[in-house]
């Protein structure tokens, strides 16, 4: 199952809704591989890891950059941090790596934040529309998703709407050119998806 969210479980009705997924004295791994510059030492890395222990989850960290996707295949819960999707995406779009994560959502728990949610989409057109420099040093051309949803989520709408300039204006832009509808997801919110069916929580 899928669990895509804006900043991971951060709120105690995400933490009760996955624990029903989840089983106690499980191993959850934290993918950290788009937090660039910082790696397991991202700021959000504590509150995370506290997140999934109170699922009763042991808690390792993976990154793409130098270990082996089939490391993922051991754990219970895959969680993918945020930080920058393009150089995320890269890895995800090598046909190894993208099948160890069809495979996670398949008999495990994949959980995304921020990033790690665009990149389970379809593709992040979106994001780039907003944050095209992050993509300048990554140099990113395909921009091809997932595709493990239909959904067009864009994670931290309140926060973004005081940080970008006629955000709801632009995104319905977006909307409208590429008929489609945005999922406005805020932080502490997330959506469950399984057996073909999605619900928000």
């Amino acid at each position: 199952m899928i669990i895509l969210t804006s900043n991971g479980l951060s709120s105690d009705v995400l933490i009760n809704e996955t624990g029903k997924f989840v089983s106690e004295n499980g191993k959850a791994v934290i993918i950290t591989t788009a937090s660039l510059g910082y790696k397991d030492k991202d700021w959000h890395i504590p509150r995370l890891t506290q997140e999934l222990e109170k699922l009763g989850q042991s808690v390792d960290y993976f990154d793409f950059d130098f270990q082996d996707a089939k490391l993922l295949l051991s754990y219970d819960v895959v969680e993918i941090l945020g930080g920058n999707p393009f150089h995320l995406l890269t890895h995800l779009q090598l046909e190894e790596n993208n099948a160890v994560i069809r495979k996670i959502v398949d008999e495990k728990v994949l959980i995304g934040i921020s990033a790690g949610t665009l990149v389970l989409q379809k593709n992040i057109n979106l994001v780039a529309q907003f944050n095209p420099e992050m993509n300048d040093e990554i140099g990113l051309t395909d921009l091809t998703g997932l595709a493990l949803t239909d959904l067009d989520i864009l994670p931290h709408y309140q926060r973004f709407l005081s940080r970008y300039e006629q955000l709801e204006e632009r995104v319905r832009q977006y909307e409208k050119a590429n008929n489609c509808t945005v999922t406005r997801l805020d932080d502490g919110e997330g959506i469950f998806i399984y057996d073909n069916r999605f619900y928000r929580v």
